[in-house]
């Protein structure tokens, strides 16, 4: 086998062998895993469903997850297999590609409260002072430590299907805005925007 000036051991015609090529998908398994570490993974739900065919029922699994970077960040997928792992990573890799950013006050809370509903599930999010943690069950917490908050009050109302609890939840999240960007929106300064806000707290009713 020849060998070329500086570099590892290369085969007929001068091509890597076979070594080469393990310690490069060792190298991009390791980046994976990398990237991997930042994100935070929870399983909200996973679920036996059946598939009928010509000569009787073919039975998977559908998994629900949330993925976060615990700093703004976080999506949510499905996915179906005939196994339980495939099933993960198929929904994993669904709650990747579809990331949302999410303001954080102090990187702790949301901005302002707010209320939201998917099909017949509804959500209602207050933020909160420091201290109070997150006062969620089921679905919604598993968002809410995903994305990286650490005080809120949450409630669900009507439907508990996990699956409208967590798109309500989601669609109430994609309209949390932030000071900045409402002075931007108004063309003001943030202390202008803060200082009415505050103002108008002090104002008796």
């Amino acid at each position: 086998m020849a060998r070329t000036q500086g570099g590892p051991p290369r085969g007929p015609g001068g091509q890597r062998g076979d070594g080469d090529r393990r310690r490069r998908d060792g190298d991009r398994q390791a980046r994976e895993r990398g990237e991997e570490s930042e994100f935070a993974e929870k399983l909200v739900s996973i679920n036996r469903v059946a598939k009928v065919v010509k000569g009787g029922r073919r039975f998977g699994f559908a998994a629900l997850v949330v993925v976060g970077d615990r700093k703004g960040r976080v999506g949510y997928g499905s996915g179906k297999a005939r196994e339980v792992p495939e099933a993960i990573r198929k929904a994993t890799e669904q709650a990747r590609r579809g990331l949302v950013r999410v303001p954080l006050r102090e990187g702790r809370t949301l901005h302002h409260d707010i209320a939201d509903r998917y099909g017949a599930g509804k959500v209602v999010i207050r933020a909160a002072k420091p201290g109070t943690g997150i006062i969620a069950g089921g679905p919604m917490r598993a968002i809410f430590e995903a994305l990286g908050v650490q005080d809120v009050v949450a409630k669900s109302v009507g439907s508990s299907n996990p699956h409208n609890m967590i798109k309500a939840t989601f669609q109430a999240l994609t309209h949390v805005t932030s000071p900045r960007a409402v002075a931007a929106r108004r063309g003001k300064k943030i202390n202008e925007v803060l200082g009415r806000r505050e103002a108008d707290a002090k104002e008796p009713a």
